[in-house]
């Protein structure tokens, strides 16, 4: 939805090029997953449910300083790598080939308020879907901030910077009332529909589970050392939400990442599909244990272009996506984290501000804005 349209130089028969030369790339990588892929998430998951169990038995002397600064740090990790690296791409069935039953997609559940199947429901069907799509992908700006300066302005937004650091730091319950669609359900009419507390049923059972794990079995388990070992895991909550929610941000809010209409993707061709899919996502770029730390969601325009390959391959996948954004004649958004994330947070704060000069719109433009 920017004045000059960055692919308009491309015609419709380069765009269904780009398509199908990605779905080689694509079909390339399926024909060749195999053993070596298969061991790389054992190995990751066996060192995570490690890491996780020395980090809690380190917490249960969390009294010490420095038993409560490694514990801290260990299950801060532990957190993120089940969240990202294991969690996000198990369920987005990148694994579901190995046709493992501990490593499938409709069985895994995840270190997180948010139950596996709603997530799956709103980040797999709607968001990758509707990549970037005002009014139809909720994760471009989680309904509670303003995402583009054809948006109207309202005086709620001057708080955006706030709420979306408040956000940051109870990101799984942001997400669980995100899955719940919450804000369009809190009518009392709605709060009455069967399928929503059903759903909601489910959210708090998770909650439950979450609660009575991080902030009394294992504090209870600590004995004396009650009070840090809560303090202690409360932190490394809070440090895997933040980290995710940087990297999420970082993958489709940064300047340079375009939004766009929704009357833009009727009659989408999957050439289309793929060329939104470019131009809505960003890369952070950084060392191997960057991209780990992340998911590999540092590379997030090859995942959003293919979503259910195993994430170890992206690194290789990227060096032929970035060829066809140079062949293609298209920017290719990327940089180290610190600029991502300053990218990203100064556009929610440019965004909070009502804009300098009003751009004229119809009135048909204007309806689907507002309805936005």
């Amino acid at each position: 939805m920017t004045a000059i349209d960055p692919t308009a130089h491309l015609t419709v028969e380069q765009i269904e090029e780009l398509g199908r030369e990605l779905d080689a790339i694509r079909d390339e990588v399926i024909a060749s997953r195999g053993e070596k892929d298969a061991a790389y998430i054992r190995k990751v998951i066996s060192a995570q449910r490690k890491l996780e169990l020395a980090s809690r038995g380190v917490l249960l002397f969390s009294l010490f300083p420095p038993a409560w600064l490694i514990g801290t740090a260990g299950l801060s990790v532990a957190k993120i790598m089940d969240n990202m690296e294991i969690g996000h791409n198990i369920l987005h069935g990148q694994w579901d080939w190995m046709r493992d039953p501990k490593i499938h997609s409709t069985t895994w559940e995840w270190d997180h308020v948010s139950p596996a199947d709603q997530w799956k429901h709103s980040h797999n069907e709607l968001h990758h879907t509707y990549t970037n799509v005002i009014g139809k992908d909720n994760d471009l700006g989680y309904g509670i901030m303003r995402v583009d300066e054809d948006q109207k302005w309202h005086p709620f937004h001057l708080g955006q910077p706030l709420w979306n650091f408040i956000n940051a730091c109870f990101f799984e319950y942001g997400i669980a009332a995100y899955d719940l669609e919450l804000g369009n359900n809190l009518p009392k009419h709605r709060r009455k529909n069967p399928e929503f507390r059903a759903r909601a049923k489910a959210v708090g059972r998770k909650i439950r589970k979450q609660v009575l794990k991080d902030y009394v079995i294992h504090p209870l388990l600590s004995g004396p050392s009650f009070l840090t070992t809560l303090g202690a895991t409360f932190t490394a909550n809070v440090v895997r939400n933040i980290w995710t929610h940087s990297v999420i941000m970082c993958g489709h809010f940064p300047e340079g990442v375009q939004v766009f209409e929704r009357r833009s993707i009727e009659g989408e061709t999957r050439g289309q599909w793929y060329l939104r899919q470019m131009m809505g996502s960003a890369n952070i770029s950084g060392s191997k244990a960057m991209h780990f730390m992340t998911g590999n969601l540092s590379h997030q325009i090859e995942h959003h272009l293919f979503p259910d390959l195993p994430s170890n391959r992206y690194a290789e996948v990227a060096v032929k996506v970035r060829a066809l954004f140079e062949k293609y004649e298209l920017e290719y958004v990327t940089g180290p984290l610190p600029k991502q994330v300053l990218s990203a947070w100064h556009k929610v704060f440019r965004l909070s501000l009502p804009n300098k000069k009003p751009k004229a719109k119809t009135p048909a433009r204007e309806r689907e804005l507002v309805a936005a």
